[in-house]
């Protein structure tokens, strides 16, 4: 069986973070394992408390995994700060990490920064580069290649730019307004769109956990870059459309939802 690592950060309630990664992988048929970057107390009304690991404790998590049951595939998710960037990226040169999908998670839908300037910096310069492909939304990909998205033209020309910059391929996720569900893949020598129609499902929180996550599972299985975005969304597309709704939560940010629960069946 094929296998993948999610290195990310831990959602309490299940809609996003490791726990939406190991469901994902999970559902697409590879072993999944985890190694976490930090605790959120959060549900559907928001995030209460964080805490992150340490640097050395995120090492021996990495450490364990790859030492014993080396992955195929590799999702990293969000990492908030300059140091824990940095030992992800020593560690993926040390054990010679393949099929790296990076979700450069820095942005929030209200446009307000994740990160740190010094964090986004570190992980323009020593992570992107290590990467196969990463998964920016629009507002991250502005900020990654300095400039702004008002269009498809736009999305086509920031891909190539961040994939000149980083090295590796580019899908910049389109949404936000712009493009309906249509997501552009720019792997250093062509492009390609890959067309979706917007779903009316509130329950988004996740998705882009959820798509790089299955990127990764298809990458795991031995499918090409192109192929394995066009199953993720595919497999993604489905889980919208499947309509759940858990009935209970009052937030904003979902119905404390699991994108993954009826479509895998």
């Amino acid at each position: 069986m094929k296998t993948a690592l999610t290195i990310a950060g831990s959602d309490s309630c299940g809609g996003a973070g490791i726990q939406a990664d190991i469901k994902t992988m999970t559902a697409n048929g590879v072993y999944a394992m985890s190694a976490v970057t930090a605790l959120t107390a959060q549900n559907t009304t928001g995030v209460s408390g964080i805490m992150e690991v340490t640097p050395q404790f995120l090492g021996l998590q990495l450490d364990s995994v790859f030492s014993d049951i080396f992955p195929d595939a590799v999702k990293i998710g969000m990492v908030a700060s300059g140091e824990l960037i940095r030992t992800i990226a020593e560690y993926l040169d040390k054990y010679s990490a393949k099929n790296v999908v990076l979700d450069p998670v820095m942005v929030a839908t209200s446009g307000a920064k994740l990160i740190s300037d010094e964090a986004i910096s570190v992980l323009t310069t020593l992570l992107l580069p290590k990467a196969d492909i990463i998964t920016p939304n629009i507002p991250e990909a502005e900020v990654l290649a300095g400039t702004k998205i008002t269009s498809a033209e736009d999305m086509e020309s920031t891909a190539k730019s961040i994939a000149e910059k980083t090295g590796c391929a580019v899908l910049v996720k389109g949404g936000h307004s712009l493009n309906d569900a249509n997501d552009y893949l720019y792997d250093g020598k062509s492009g390609v769109w890959f067309e979706g129609s917007r779903i009316d499902n509130p329950n988004t929180h996740g998705t882009g956990c959820t798509l790089s996550s299955a990127i990764a599972s298809n990458l795991a299985k031995g499918a090409d870059i192109k192929t394995s975005v066009e199953r993720a969304k595919q497999y993604i597309s489905g889980a919208l459309a499947a309509m759940l709704d858990l009935g209970k939560g009052k937030g904003p940010m979902c119905h404390a939802f699991d994108i993954n629960s009826g479509f895998a069946k």
